[in-house]
């Protein structure tokens, strides 16, 4: 269970599904409808859903590409955080978002998986949060020009190290969106 004191709940954290960051991502369409699938889960079951918009040169704030993808719609009681690093909690307000919801669980979707998904799950476990990325439920772009392995092996990659990730009093994993059990 979380290291956070009197944080019993569980918020669904959406990260980046922005035009700009997802419009050419592996398997787009299927992860973004995955997505929207968790969203409504969450909404049923009352789960708070965190939104996370990303902020640069090439994502201006109120451009087309900074927008979140239309398949998605953010009602206007849900959180809205703003940030401009990889890791969603540095420089924003996620934390005392979560705090004033007593959210210690967090269960993590979005985009990129090798950069802003990766500094969200570590930024949350660090801070004592129990993390779990769904599986199906996040994706990146083809960086392979530049070195890196192909997406499919990227989001296979961070499926496989997150599943087996450790520390005291906290709890990290995968699980497929299927499986996303909003009440555990």
């Amino acid at each position: 269970m979380t290291t956070l004191t009197g944080r019993p709940h569980t918020a669904l954290l959406v990260v980046d599904v922005q035009n700009g960051v997802v419009g050419g991502a592996h398997d787009r369409d299927r992860v973004v409808a995955t997505i929207a699938g968790l969203v409504d889960r969450a909404r049923d079951a009352a789960v708070p859903v965190v939104w996370v918009q990303h902020r640069s040169d090439d994502l201006p704030p109120d451009s087309e590409q900074w927008r979140i993808v239309p398949e998605l719609s953010r009602r206007d009681d849900e959180p809205l955080v703003h940030k401009a690093y990889g890791d969603s909690f540095e420089d924003t307000d996620l934390e005392p978002v979560l705090a004033a919801a007593g959210v210690g669980r967090l269960v993590v979707t979005g985009a990129q998986t090798d950069a802003c998904i990766r500094s969200t799950l570590h930024g949350a476990f660090t801070r004592g949060y129990d993390a779990t990325l769904v599986a199906d439920a996040h994706t990146t772009e083809d960086l392979s020009a530049y070195g890196a392995p192909p997406p499919a092996q990227v989001i296979a990659h961070t499926n496989l190290y997150w599943s087996f990730q450790t520390a005291p009093g906290r709890t990290a994993g995968t699980v497929e969106a299927a499986e996303v059990d909003f009440a555990a």
